[in-house]
């Protein structure tokens, strides 16, 4: 017999095999942070990030911000007929009742002063109008039908708030803004807060305190102050809860919807239900075909055909997650326990009874778990499609934006996205705890 050779390995030997290993796990420590290292420099410039920071403009940024917080009132003079009218935000809707004006502009003799605070004052003339600027001096700028905006400034270089030309003037301030041209003088003042969100300027309920509302509310007034708030026509409570419900409609169709069309087709790609290969790898490919293209897309794609709206959305949404769907159900179906399965057959089931009472009960945590996450996820994707089909926040978010809206109210529908989102969060969880059970029932 050949004798195997037992002999134990020395200690030189030892060491150098730690070694060795010690070596291998320093050069990997080095390797990964150097990797990480490589392609964060490659993205730095691929993407010319040093070029995107210089071009960050912090005044942009810091005017941004201020209009998310914060209003303004305009004065506006008609240069042609001389009318001066107040309005919040420029909007008819928010101009002020005729013989009324705000407290910080005052008319004397035929003019108009506007004290924008800290000594800057706006002055609308019969013919000229000035800006008496503190530290800077008095620009004047007098609308002409011939020689368009005649302008005087103090002497020296303009500065950079200072925005002049033949036909036009705008001068922006901290304080304020003026801006003349030919046929309109215009100046606006911002204020923190945002004005009129519960009452419009007609309403005989705006400028009431808290502790008032209350009291008229009890003393039978509280549906004509519940209608104020409601048809507010600067904010339009009612249009955007409107479009809340349309979006979690949307988002709430198109997932249930997709998960009832999805089960059934499940049975089709599992190879424990369906014994032809050649039906499997159809159906599954069909799987991957919707869900391979993003709701995004068929939204685009079912525009052509169902126009703009909600529906349109819903089945965008309903098209994917049936991709999604199809592909999860038909692996939880794959991995049920046949052992159930057979005692249902063994009482006489036919293949349908069997279906509902051996296998359904086993996927359903899974359904149901991953049917609520989608519900939650789609409430999100809803917003975004909305903007694309035409139906609910998103539309209202994305004509905000593309009108030039002030950004209080892209602020609030953001606020409203969110506190939305929040909630479908909540209520799923909830619903899964109640569907399912939570983590700690089960230990």
């Amino acid at each position: 017999m050949t004798a195997i050779d037992a002999t134990p390995p020395s200690v030189g030997d030892l060491r150098r095999k730690t070694e060795h290993l010690m070596r291998r796990k320093r050069m990997v420590a080095f390797a990964i942070p150097a990797v990480i290292l490589a392609y964060l420099t490659y993205i730095f410039i691929a993407f010319d990030v040093a070029g995107l920071l210089g071009k960050a403009n912090t005044d942009n940024a810091r005017s941004l911000v201020n209009d998310m917080v914060s209003y303004k009132t305009h004065v506006t003079r008609d240069n042609r007929s001389g009318a001066v009218t107040y309005a919040i935000e420029g909007e008819k809707k928010g101009r002020y009742p005729e013989g009324a004006s705000p407290s910080w502009v005052t008319q004397s003799d035929g003019e108009t002063i506007v004290d924008l605070g800290e000594g800057h004052i706006v002055t609308y003339g019969s013919e000229t109008i000035s800006f008496n600027i503190p530290g800077y001096g008095v620009i004047t700028a007098t609308p002409s039908r011939a020689k368009g905006v005649v302008q005087t400034f103090p002497e020296g270089p303009l500065p950079e708030w200072i925005n002049s030309s033949k036909n036009r003037l705008a001068i922006t301030t901290d304080a304020g803004r003026l801006t003349v041209t030919r046929n309109r003088a215009e100046v606006f003042r911002y204020f923190y807060g945002w004005e009129l969100f519960f009452f419009t300027l007609d309403s005989p309920y705006h400028g009431l305190g808290f502790g008032e509302l209350v009291t008229r509310a009890v003393s039978g007034e509280a549906a004509a102050i519940w209608d104020g708030f409601w048809n507010n026509r600067m904010w339009r409570h009612k249009d955007v809860f409107w479009a809340i419900y349309e979006t979690v409609l949307m988002a709430f169709l198109g997932t249930m919807g997709a998960a009832i069309v999805a089960l059934p087709l499940a049975f089709l790609a599992a190879k424990n239900f369906a014994p032809l290969m050649v039906v499997r790898f159809a159906m599954r490919r069909v799987f991957d075909f919707f869900r391979g293209v993003d709701a995004l897309i068929w939204t685009i794609i079912l525009t052509r055909a169902f126009g703009l709206g909600p529906l349109t959305g819903a089945l965008a949404i309903l098209i994917t997650d049936t991709g999604s769907f199809g592909k999860m159900f038909s692996e939880a179906l794959e991995n049920v326990d046949k052992k159930q399965i057979e005692g249902i057959r063994s009482t006489g089931a036919k293949p349908v009874q069997r279906y509902r009472f051996g296998v359904i009960p086993q996927i359903t945590p899974i359904l149901l778990s991953q049917v609520l996450y989608f519900l939650e996820s789609n409430t999100r994707s809803a917003t975004i499609i909305g903007a694309i089909t035409g139906g609910g926040i998103g539309l209202l978010i994305t004509q905000a934006i593309i009108t030039q809206k002030d950004w209080e109210e892209v602020t609030y529908y953001i606020v409203l996205v969110v506190l939305m989102v929040m909630a479908m969060d909540w209520f799923s969880g909830w619903l899964r705890g109640r569907l399912i059970g939570s983590s700690e029932d089960k230990h």
